[in-house]
């Protein structure tokens, strides 16, 4: 497919790609929308236990980029003291068969991997 495309079909295949990596790029993001997607709506701290190994920093960092392109809402509920919770958009689900693709390559690449190591 790829060897048929034109340099300027190319060109906008690279820039769609740099345009998902920008959004969804990076160590943690993916992490983030999978353990929201897998259990919900959480509390900054409840979600940073479940993202193992973030620092609050990076975490509350990625939030407000995932945020910022329409990924993460951000919940205010007006009480002493505040609670903010953070949830998915339903823009999120758009990832969806971006995640289980990712996650079934990884499978398959881990397997590979450990054969080659037995080989």
């Amino acid at each position: 497919m790829m060897e048929n495309m034109t340099h300027t079909e190319c060109e906008r295949g690279i820039a769609a790609l740099e345009d998902a990596l920008y959004a969804i790029g990076g160590k943690w993001k993916l992490r983030i929308i999978n353990a929201l997607r897998e259990s919900g709506k959480k509390r900054f701290n409840e979600l940073q236990r479940l993202v193992k190994g973030i620092s609050p920093r990076v975490l509350s960092n990625e939030l407000k980029e995932l945020e910022m392109n329409g990924f993460v809402k951000r919940i205010v509920h007006a009480q002493s003291p505040v609670l903010v919770e953070y949830e998915l958009t339903e823009y999120s689900d758009t990832l969806k068969d971006v995640l289980c693709s990712l996650i079934q390559w990884g499978q398959d690449h881990r397997e590979r991997v450990k054969g080659m190591l037995h080989t």
